[in-house]
Parts: C-alpha cells; structure tokens; sequence
C-alpha cells in the first residue's frame, strides 16, 4: 500500500504490486516496508487480493514478455517445462487465457500431475512416465511445440529443443536444474528452428507496461489465478525458503506482514 510520493498516478492508500531489480542488484523486499520507484508499480485489480497480488510478479511479467518477443498468437502451441513452479505455471496460464491451440507443461511429479489435473491443467506430461517430446507429439497428434519458454534447463531444455515444430523457437530464461545442457543441433537445423534467451530486467519500460495493461486485464476477469502453495508471516522468512527448497511445492511461496 502507497504510504507516500506516489503522485496522483498512484495515491497514498492505493493497493499495488512492484517488481525490479530489488533483491537482485539492490536491496530486496523482505521488509515490511520499501522505497520503490514509480515506474515499477502497478495497481492491483479490485477483487484481487493481497497474497494473489504478491504472486504476480516475477514470473507473470517473465511469462508475458517472454511470449511476445517468441511472436505468440492465439492458435500457437506452446509448451513450458514444471507447472508447479512459477514460470511454468504462468506461461500455462497466460497462453491458455491468451486462446493457445495447445499449453503444455510438465511434471516428475505423480502427486503434481494430480493437482495439475485437479486445477484443471490437462495437458500434463508426467515425465516419471514418458519422455517429455513423446508427450508434446502425443498432444499434438505429432506436430509439436510453436513456441517453448524454459525456465529449467539442463536435461529439459534438450528434451524441449527435440519437442519442436517446424519454425518453432526455444526461449532460455532459467536453470534451476543446470546451467549446462547438451543440444543436438541437428534440432535447430532440420527444424529450421530459433533458441534465444531472455532477462527482464533488460526489457524496456514500455515492454513493462504493455505486460502489466496484459495480465492486470486477464487477473481482472478471472482468466489467470496465481496458486499459492502456502503464506509464511516475514518473520520466518528462513522457513519459507527451506520450504520452497525442500518441500518443492505447488504454487508460489508468499510472506506476509
């Protein structure tokens, strides 16, 4: 909530959600209050509360930029690796809302691909069952993935490159399982395919504001829900983190003042 300097764009009172470079070039926002500068600030939609707001950024405006700069279209079909975890889980979402032909994640997980299925995600591959690119072609009666946004790599980002259609792009956005992956090129070549990364925090302001007016529509209607796996107060911050390392939820991990 505003408490002061937000002009008349964002008065004081006003509920809003922030993302930048705090916690990663300067300092974070594991307090209970922050100095944020405007153009970081977005309104939160009434209706909308204030744990699903904190959900939103990063992964929802990662998810969105990382899908325009792919080229997407209603009709694509788009695979992101994980859908517990944040990036997968909202480019599922967001190229669903967005009339995806196709949105397709993946899990390891036997107990994930049941909450998946439960909150209504059918187009799971569990990988503990089959290999990822046999359950892209299988969805797709063979054609494969237009777009992929990893947020993985390592084995999966290989896996997703053979998981391609014709013309399709890889976009590498994260690495939480390796830094290091092995390609065969032969994937790019004959599928006359694109592999490129993304950071977000080397989008302009306008490719900023153009994604927030995107997600603030679709939080609005209903179409995107942020899933939070569970809430932590600030004070236990360090038990929140373990649990997100260890414990490997489903859903966004939030603390709360």
């Amino acid at each position: 909530m505003v408490e002061a300097g937000g002009g008349t764009d964002f008065p004081v009172g006003s509920r809003v959600m922030f993302t930048g470079t705090y916690g990663v070039f300067e300092d974070g926002a594991y307090r209970e209050w922050a100095t944020v500068r405007k153009e970081h600030l977005c309104l939160i939609p009434e209706g909308v509360d204030d744990v699903s707001a904190a959900s939103i950024p990063v992964a929802y405006l990662t998810a969105q930029m990382a899908l325009t700069l792919a080229g997407f279209q209603a009709g694509k079909t788009v695979l992101a690796a994980a859908i517990g975890g944040s990036i997968g889980n909202a480019v599922t979402q967001l190229a669903r809302a967005l009339g995806a032909k196709h949105a397709i994640s993946s899990t390891t997980n036997h107990l994930k691909a049941e909450q998946a299925k439960a909150l209504g995600f059918n187009e799971i591959i569990n990988t503990s069952l089959e290999k990822l690119g046999d359950g892209v072609r299988r969805i797709t009666d063979g054609y494969g993935a237009d777009i992929v946004i990893d947020g993985i790599g390592g084995e999966v980002l290989s896996e997703a490159l053979g998981a391609l259609a014709m013309g399709g792009s890889l976009t590498t956005l994260g690495y939480s399982a390796s830094r290091k992956a092995t390609i065969d090129v032969t994937n790019l070549i004959w599928r006359r395919a694109i592999i490129r990364s993304f950071n977000l925090f080397a989008q302009p302001q306008a490719a900023f504001t153009d994604a927030w007016n995107v997600i603030v529509s679709l939080l609005h209607s209903g179409a995107i829900k942020p899933i939070v796996a569970k809430t932590f107060p600030l004070a236990e911050a360090t038990d929140a983190l373990r649990y997100l390392v260890e414990g490997r939820p489903f859903g966004r991990v939030v603390l709360t003042t």
